[in-house]
């Protein structure tokens, strides 16, 4: 990983877009500080575009596509994407799947997290568990005493052993049934809200992110960006960003939408 330093001044002038991971990316210490957020609304203001791409669920997600100073948001590990239309006054929103298929997946979810629950002592439910609609997540370090790696990747063998998917973020280990990622979400809400083909464009966007879960991101964008905590996954990681900004956390967020900012004027998206 280089420092975000060595970001070739070329590359930034032809950035349209970013994509941010929320947790330990955006927010601090599971806070989003002002700083954050006020980095959002002056990346929007300078006319480029602003989704999180994040593992929390789809009730979190509703009201941050509603009242952050976002674009949109894929949420559940890319399960869905929200976008609200502030003009008509709509949440606009596309599942991975039907309301009905998700819900017949549902039991057979809880029963994998119970069974998770039993045999990996120490977990428990993510908080946000009762606002999910594709997936499971169970918490390792957000509300509870932080488990050894270990116990981490048994969660993980249960999932996959019950034929989910699962991937670790820095605080959950989410698993869902289907193939489908992050990356995969973000192609197709760029293709229909923003008529964008994203392969064709993909140097045209940054992604910033901290953890496994975000491997897919790193390894597709030539401009990827791991907030300084991604150090912490070191051999752990699948594939890693490109870059790495100095700071850890929010701040490292802070620290790339400045240097963004300081190029001065763009086209808008």
């Amino acid at each position: 990983m280089k420092p975000l330093s060595a970001l070739p001044q070329a590359s930034l002038l032809a950035v349209r877009g970013v994509f941010a991971d929320i947790d330990d990316t955006i927010s601090t210490d599971g806070h989003v500080t002002a700083a954050a957020y006020a980095a959002m609304e002056r990346l929007r203001a300078a006319g480029l575009l602003v989704v999180p791409v994040t593992g929390r669920p789809a009730g979190w997600c509703d009201h941050i596509a509603r009242m952050w100073p976002v674009d949109a948001v894929v949420g559940e590990n890319g399960a869905f994407y929200m976008r609200y239309d502030h003009a008509r006054r709509k949440l606009i929103s596309r599942n991975i799947a039907a309301a009905g298929e998700l819900a017949a997946r549902r039991e057979r979810l809880r029963q994998i997290g119970e069974r998770i629950l039993r045999e990996v002592p120490g977990t428990a439910w993510a908080s946000d568990q009762a606002y999910r609609i594709a997936d499971i997540a169970i918490d390792f370090c957000e509300d509870v005493p932080r488990l050894p790696q270990a116990a981490i990747d048994r969660i993980v063998a249960l999932m996959r052993e019950a034929g989910m998917t699962a991937k670790v973020s820095s605080i959950h280990v989410n698993g869902w049934f289907g193939a489908y990622d992050k990356l995969g979400m973000t192609r197709t809400l760029l293709a229909e809200v923003f008529a964008t083909d994203l392969d064709a464009a993909r140097e045209q966007f940054m992604f910033i992110g901290d953890s496994p879960n975000d491997a897919p991101m790193f390894a597709y964008f030539p401009l990827s960006v791991g907030v300084a905590n991604v150090r912490d996954y070191a051999g752990r990681i699948e594939h890693e960003p490109g870059f790495v900004t100095e700071a850890r956390s929010g701040a490292g967020f802070v620290e790339l939408a400045d240097m963004l900012l300081e190029i001065g004027d763009r086209p808008r998206f």
